[in-house]
């Protein structure tokens, strides 16, 4: 292109560059569907957020994510969270507490997501009677700017502006019971608006093979229980393993009961949920609900215990497996071995006879090396008991 300049005689010719491969944003050469599965592949809640302040396309696409994942960094009572409090609420086990979730570390950008967070939590009492979603045990987290402090936020109001969620998980800090050293205790359970079926897998000591070639360490002998016939021997009810499994049995119910609770107010704000998972990163619990049963806590409301913040469990009928010594082959070793499969006693006898002999739901309630576990305790010899709703 040439210009032409008066004062200066012949005129000049001046070349003016195309535009530089590095200014051109590639993103917006990327059509939205791919985008959206790269968001769905980031799935945590608090790096979607941070991506919702890269760029207004950006923030108008991450409502649209499907898969959303939620992980809790503490959990604390709903009392108060200076040190006496939290000792006192330590000594009365986290289940027994009106829960709230708080999220830390997510980043001072998102902070100006003011429409993609919602309204700030406020600390007075007037803030009770807002709505379902301020009254929500749950609340996320942030730094305030100034002196460091937290601004509060319900999961609830986080999750809002997601319009399409389908697959929510939802993971804690660690397990709610308190277990010692060395001792297994996992479990998982379905719930609809009550609880629909639970498995407890435990285990007094679990033993590793210290290498390929020593598979069995000589502390976790089989101690000459080999040839039990899949019976319970007579000093399971006599030295205290039966008390304990059944504390076992309780606190789990109570744990997986109280995460149920909670969820409400998510589970009625998504309608497009297809499944959603509560677990911790100990994996010692998970909680799973499919479609159907979300729909069914909509339609039908929980009923709640009248002695805690949580859902009533109904009357139940159990299953028991136990064997003093339990070999996996890779050669772990569950000493004191248990398996509980609970199911409400409100059944109609059709389902009943028929999950008698179907019991799939039970041997594939874990991930491996566990769910290999279940599976041989399944073939011993069941014992049946009765529990009533609490």
């Amino acid at each position: 292109m040439c210009s032409l300049r008066a004062d200066q005689g012949p005129p000049s010719c001046r070349i003016y560059p195309e535009p530089h491969a590095s200014q051109i944003d590639h993103f917006d050469r990327l059509p939205d569907s791919l985008l959206l599965l790269v968001f769905n592949k980031i799935g945590d809640v608090k790096a979607l957020g941070r991506c919702c302040v890269v760029s207004r396309r950006f923030h108008s696409l991450v409502p649209q994510v499907e898969n959303v994942v939620v992980r809790v960094d503490c959990v604390i009572s709903d009392d108060d969270s200076s040190s006496s409090a939290a000792s006192s609420d330590k000594s009365r086990g986290p289940f027994w507490n009106l829960l709230r979730l708080v999220f830390g570390g997510i980043a001072k950008p998102i902070q100006t997501l003011g429409q993609f967070l919602g309204p700030k939590r406020a600390s007075s009492g007037s803030s009770s009677s807002s709505g379902p979603s301020s009254s929500s045990p749950l609340a996320v987290g942030s730094e305030d700017d100034g002196e460091g402090g937290v601004t509060h936020h319900s999961p609830t109001q986080v999750l809002k502006n997601f319009n399409e969620i389908r697959l929510l998980r939802i993971e804690l800090p660690s397990g709610e019971l308190g277990i010692e050293d060395g001792v297994l205790l996992k479990w998982r359970a379905d719930f609809g608006s009550t609880l629909d079926n639970c498995v407890i897998l435990g285990a007094s000591s679990v033993c590793h093979p210290k290498s390929q070639d020593d598979r069995v360490d000589a502390s976790c002998g089989n101690n000459g229980n080999g040839d039990d016939n899949g019976s319970i021997p007579d000093s399971f009810y006599t030295n205290g393993g039966l008390k304990l499994r059944v504390v076992w049995t309780i606190s789990s119910l109570i744990a997986a009961s109280a995460r149920h609770y909670l969820l409400q107010p998510i589970i009625s704000e998504h309608r497009t949920l297809d499944n959603l998972v509560l677990t911790d990163a100990d994996g010692q619990g998970v909680l799973y609900m499919n479609r159907e049963q979300l729909e069914e806590l909509r339609v039908k409301p929980l009923s709640a215990s009248s002695a805690s913040k949580r859902t009533l469990v109904p009357a139940l009928n159990m299953r028991l497996w136990y064997a003093p010594h339990l070999e996996l082959p890779d050669g772990v070793v569950l000493k004191g071995a248990t398996l509980v499969a609970i199911r409400p006693s409100e059944q109609s006898p059709t389902t009943a006879k028929k999950e008698a002999s179907d019991l799939s739901w039970v041997s594939t309630a874990f991930e491996e090396p566990y769910r290999t576990a279940a599976t041989m305790l399944v073939k011993r010899r069941t014992y049946c008991l009765e529990m009533n709703s609490f």
